[in-house]
Parts: C-alpha cells; sequence; structure tokens
C-alpha cells in the first residue's frame, strides 16, 4: 500500500501579514503561531536554489482532477528571504544546517 510522504513543510521568516501566492490546492495544514505563518504542502518538493528564490515543484495532486484548475502552476518560487526554514520528511533541507551560506533576511516590512 503506497503511503504519501510527509509534507513538505515552509516556516516564513517574514511576518504573518505578507501576502504570498501560494498553491493552495496542495497545502494540507497551516498555522500562524508566534507571527509567523507555518504552511505543510502535500505533494511537493524542494529542488534547490535559483539566484534569490526557493524553487519547489509539484510532484503529485493532492485533490481530484475534476476540482484542480488546469492553469495550475507546477512550480512555486518563493524569495529567499521570506523563508526561515524548509523541512522535507522530517528533515530540514533548507537553509542546508552544515552550510556556511545563510539566508538573506529582509528587515523591511514591505
Amino acid at each position: 500500500m503506497d503511503r504519501p510522504d510527509a509534507p513538505l513543510v515552509i516556516t516564513f521568516a517574514a511576518p504573518s501579514t505578507l501576502r504570498v501566492s501560494l498553491p493552495t490546492d496542495q497545502i494540507v495544514g497551516a498555522d500562524d503561531e508566534h507571527g509567523h505563518a507555518r504552511v505543510a504542502f502535500g505533494g511537493m518538493r524542494f529542488v534547490g536554489v535559483e539566484g534569490e528564490r526557493l524553487v519547489f515543484v509539484r510532484e503529485r495532486e493532492v485533490l481530484p482532477d475534476a476540482l484542480l484548475s488546469p492553469a495550475r502552476s507546477h512550480v512555486m518560487h518563493l524569495e529567499i528571504a521570506w523563508v526561515a526554514l524548509v523541512i522535507s520528511n522530517g528533515r530540514q533541507v533548507w537553509p542546508n544546517p552544515t552550510s556556511t551560506v545563510r539566508s538573506r533576511r529582509s528587515d523591511s516590512s514591505g
């Protein structure tokens, strides 16, 4: 029997008032404790960094095809400054805890 992977969890560094376009059909959980949003996605995978953005791809659908928009995006890009932490299958995948490169966080609110 196939078991779905643990959700991909993104903790945002920016205040929870930040408005970010996310694939809402892939969201399986969310909270905004401590002033920062944490969003869990089913069927998404972190693939790396391109320039100043984190890149995620849709690997499988969470909802039935009949409920999905044919115009949905299959790639999600998030500015590095917006994200504090990415966890995949229970492991931190960004920032790499052994890397000397740290995320750049914006101190501006707008």
